[in-house]
């Protein structure tokens, strides 16, 4: 079993959906998780909740991760409320935002969209890994649109994401000689408000029936496998970016 006892773990976009799952699973092998929200209390308290239910130790904390401020208070918060060092970090938060061709694109769509998903990781961790116990671990979120370009619209996404793949590859060559491990998940269709958002439901079943596994996934098998890869259980486990996707994409 996966022991992250009296390790400190810090979430982006860790209050619903696959982020929450990631900080529940994270709390139930012991980790203390600062979990961040951008603008919804209600879920970033509602995951708190659940984790102290679980006699876990949480907090969550607001900040907008493509802002540089936000994220030094954020880190700062964490690093006060559980008086140490961070040994975990998971960066979850990002988005689609909207389906957009590049004739119908705004250069301010597609900042935005770069910022939300890949400046954001930059962000964190600029500010984390100073703060970071050696042998800790950073875990990204890319997407299996990294690979094959994303879905009709999202090609500002896709391209974020396949950023955040080299990203990891880089800062895991450079944290080595501290043991400090990078590693990234690149998830497929998973079922979460993501899609019930921004993928029609003939799309998502589509995509289900084509997998060899012929369903979507669900937010905590990821979280299962970032827990993996968190943890001491993957210590020659670096520079990865792991495929949750049922079968449907092979790198």
């Amino acid at each position: 079993m996966v022991d992250l006892k009296n390790k400190i773990a810090l979430v982006t976009g860790g209050a619903r959906d696959i982020g929450r799952a990631v900080s529940l699973q994270l709390a139930k092998q012991g980790a203390s998780v600062a979990v961040n929200y951008y603008d919804n209390l209600e879920d970033a308290n509602e995951t708190v909740k659940m984790i102290k239910d679980l006699g876990g130790n949480a907090i969550a904390i607001q900040g907008d991760c493509t802002k540089a401020g936000d994220v030094k208070r954020l880190v700062e918060t964490t690093l006060k409320t559980f008086n140490g060092k961070i040994d975990v970090l998971i960066n979850v938060a990002g988005g689609l935002v909207g389906r957009k061709k590049i004739d119908e694109m705004e250069e301010s769509f597609w900042d935005f969209v770069i910022n939300l998903n890949l400046k954001s990781v930059y962000l964190v961790c600029h500010e984390v890994v100073p703060n970071m116990n050696d042998g800790g671990s950073i875990v990204n979120f890319a997407s299996i649109a990294a690979h094959d370009g994303g879905g009709p619209g999202a090609i500002a996404y896709a391209t974020s994401k396949g950023g955040v793949l080299t990203f990891t590859r880089g800062l895991a060559k450079e944290l080595g000689p501290r043991k400090i491990r990078v590693n990234a998940v690149s998830p497929g269709m998973i079922n979460t408000t993501f899609h019930n958002t921004f993928t029609k439901p003939e799309v998502r079943q589509k995509v289900a029936s084509s997998t060899p596994l012929q369903r979507e996934g669900e937010a905590p098998e990821v979280a299962n496998l970032v827990t993996f890869l968190a943890s001491d259980d993957a210590s020659f486990i670096n520079g990865e970016a792991v495929e949750v996707n049922g079968g449907v994409f092979f790198a």
